[in-house]
């Protein structure tokens, strides 16, 4: 029977961690903050909202939120931009993102100062990502799924990864992470040919194509590893993944589920960058941004 990945043991272990390193920056007077900004109330913007603000009440972690119309003007959202960077004692900020205007999106994320960018938004933090240098953060959804394979002892080194998506948010980053640590990567997408005859072979499948139930057992083989990263609302209401879960639990060695995997360890991730964050203001002061 295959072993599941579950996000809310990583998730535990990593909030323990990061309530003594916040306790800590208290005693020194820094409060870790969380700028959310969100336009309008998209039901998956409203639900990652609620998970991530209980996660950093659970640390000590402040949240202040900025709330935008969804018909708000481009003028409006980059002030918006400008208040959390001009403000010393905000550290992170989340954007929800995609916005139906996508140029006033492209201008939010290349305004917001790089140092206050936690998920990874700004090109800044990106070139850090896939250059591999030390600063910035990568995309939060990326980097949870290496810390999960962490979590559960699963090595990088050497092992034949593939990864079902290209996106900037999760497959590009992620192939950059995974390099990182020694993994030969490939990347297919809505384009590559012979999807299956690439998976099969693979030690660990990543599914972030954005397409529900798109993968079953007829693309694995056993022994492997998969992490599914998609999240789509069923007819009936019910949450599913890109994986058909029931269709690969016996041919897999280990999987993580979605809901409850990747997922779960989402908001733990922000969280550390938030943290992260204050702790670099805390040992170089004079470099906070204003």
């Amino acid at each position: 029977m295959s072993e599941i990945l579950r996000g809310a043991p990583a998730a535990a272990a990593l909030t323990e961690s990061l309530t003594a390193r916040c306790d800590q920056l208290r005693e020194r007077g820094l409060t870790p903050t969380l700028a959310v900004i969100r336009v309008g109330a998209r039901d998956d913007d409203l639900a990652y909202e609620k998970a991530a603000v209980r996660r950093c009440e659970q640390i000590g972690i402040e949240v202040r939120r900025f709330l935008l119309p969804e018909d708000c003007s481009s003028e409006m959202l980059l002030n918006t931009i400008d208040t959390v960077n001009i403000d010393g004692s905000i550290h992170g900020c989340l954007m929800f993102r995609p916005l139906k205007n996508r140029a006033a999106e492209a201008a939010a994320c290349d305004r917001l100062s790089p140092e206050k960018d936690v998920d990874g938004m700004t090109l800044a933090s990106l070139t850090h990502v896939f250059s591999g240098s030390d600063g910035g953060f990568p995309p939060c959804t990326a980097e949870a799924c290496v810390r999960l394979l962490d979590h559960y002892g699963i090595s990088l080194d050497g092992k034949r990864v593939v990864i079902l998506g290209r996106s900037l948010v999760i497959g590009k980053p992620l192939a950059m992470l995974m390099l990182s640590r020694n993994a030969t990567v490939t990347m297919c997408h809505s384009h590559t040919s012979n999807i299956k005859e690439i998976t099969r072979p693979a030690d660990i499948i990543v599914a972030c194509m954005g397409k529900a139930e798109s993968i079953d057992s007829s693309y694995l083989s056993e022994g492997q590893i998969v992490l599914d990263v998609g999240i789509h609302e069923r007819a009936d209401g019910s949450l599913c993944g890109d994986v058909r879960t029931e269709s690969i639990a016996s041919v897999v060695a280990a999987y993580a589920p979605s809901p409850g995997g990747i997922g779960s360890m989402t908001t733990s991730v922000l969280a550390a960058h938030v943290v992260e964050a204050c702790e670099k203001i805390a040992c170089n002061p004079m470099g906070s941004v204003v």
